[in-house]
């Protein structure tokens, strides 16, 4: 069985400043809300719709990130579609030392998207602006 990977988009988020929680019971945790979230592909394209985007990033001591992300995406067609991520995120040698890697889903209502609730997509993304700025290429998994 061999995998095959389709590009699906190129995502970028830019993040405000973290609210940071150190010393959790779970590892720090970087609470960043996400101010713009913009998709570009041939299948699917649009921006962040309202404002309650952000990453629940929790890092562990040794420096490995989880990322926790959801963001509503309006379509430039005006459709919604719920996205969510998780994922990891080396940051033992600073921010942009290592690419970040999510396994993004998607949720719509909408039947021009109804194909969206159904793959699975895998993502790698660089972390850019000094931690404020990520870009993912999008991919899903067939």
């Amino acid at each position: 069985m061999t995998i095959e990977l389709i590009t699906l988009c190129t995502a970028t988020a830019r993040l405000n400043a973290p609210f940071i929680l150190p010393d959790t019971p779970l590892g720090t945790r970087a609470i960043a809300e996400v101010t713009t979230f913009d998709v570009e592909g041939e299948r699917l394209s649009g921006h962040m719709a309202g404002k309650a985007g952000a990453d629940w990033l929790t890092v562990g001591p040794a420096g490995m990130g989880t990322l926790d992300v959801r963001v509503l995406i309006e379509t430039l067609d005006g459709a919604l579609i719920f996205a969510s991520y998780r994922g990891r995120l080396d940051l033992s040698n600073g921010a942009g030392s290592a690419p970040a890697y999510a396994a993004p889903l998607f949720d719509t209502g909408d039947a021009r998207y109804a194909w969206i609730n159904a793959i699975q997509v895998i993502a790698k993304g660089e972390i850019t602006d000094g931690g404020s700025l990520l870009t993912y290429e999008m991919y899903e998994v067939r």
